[in-house]
């Protein structure tokens, strides 16, 4: 169960990611209030699921899940370049995220 919540709080800091932008540097009122509240839910979720996960390993597949969702919506919404070594930087966090779930001896 608590793989389901690591990654459930993992899309919650994509939605967290996308939301900094839009407070206009913490700006605008409501769009930052939005901004702490996915923050404090995608923390909070973390640490539920640290609670009979590994430390390190649930951090890496956090900030993991993270990166590739930030990475993914801003070539997708954004409109942000995509390389062949951005390609392969996602390829290499994403293996990395499965190689630590799969070799965690939970």
């Amino acid at each position: 169960m608590n793989w389901l919540i690591l990654g459930l709080a993992g899309l919650v800091e994509i939605a967290w990611s996308q939301s900094i932008k839009p407070t206009q540097n913490f700006t605008k009122p409501l769009a930052t209030l939005i901004c702490f509240v996915l923050m404090v839910i995608a923390v909070y979720l973390l640490s539920y699921a640290m609670r009979t996960l590994p430390v390190g390993t649930a951090y890496a597949i956090f900030t993991g899940i993270g990166a590739v969702g930030a990475i993914g919506l801003g070539v997708i919404v954004q409109r942000d370049p995509l390389s062949a070594g951005r390609v392969l930087a996602l390829s290499l966090i994403i293996g990395g995220i499965v190689l630590a779930r799969v070799t965690n001896p939970e």
